[in-house]
């Protein structure tokens, strides 16, 4: 059965930092792009990172360049999101999918910048 569980998202003020966490199981992590999605109230999808099968390409959209890293760690089938300095506008629920053969999405978890 495939899974993809988003934890660390929470409530934190401007300019403070999260991290998220996707753990996967169920396929073969190792061979699966992985990007981690928002989606912000009364807006649309949008693809934040993306990180290739080793790590070797990541792009970010630009509004989080600079703020936010994604990495991954293969051997523990998990994929992470740094994310620095926040923004309000960062306020969303974040999503990690992986790519490959076929598409997985995890449930998402909350992120609320606010003071």
């Amino acid at each position: 059965q495939v899974q993809l569980v988003e934890s660390g998202g929470g409530l934190v003020q401007p300019g403070g930092s999260l991290r998220l966490s996707c753990a996967a199981s169920g396929f073969t992590f190792s061979t699966y792009v992985m990007n981690w999605y928002r989606q912000a109230p009364g807006k649309e999808l949008e693809l934040v990172a993306t990180i290739t099968t080793t790590g070797a390409s990541i792009n970010y959209i630009d509004s989080v360049k600079g703020r936010f890293t994604i990495s991954r760690n293969n051997a523990k089938n998990t994929v992470y999101l740094q994310m620095n300095s926040l923004k309000p506008e960062d306020t969303a629920v974040y999503y990690c999918s992986a790519g490959g053969g076929e598409t997985y999405w995890g449930r998402g978890t909350q992120v609320t910048v606010s003071s």
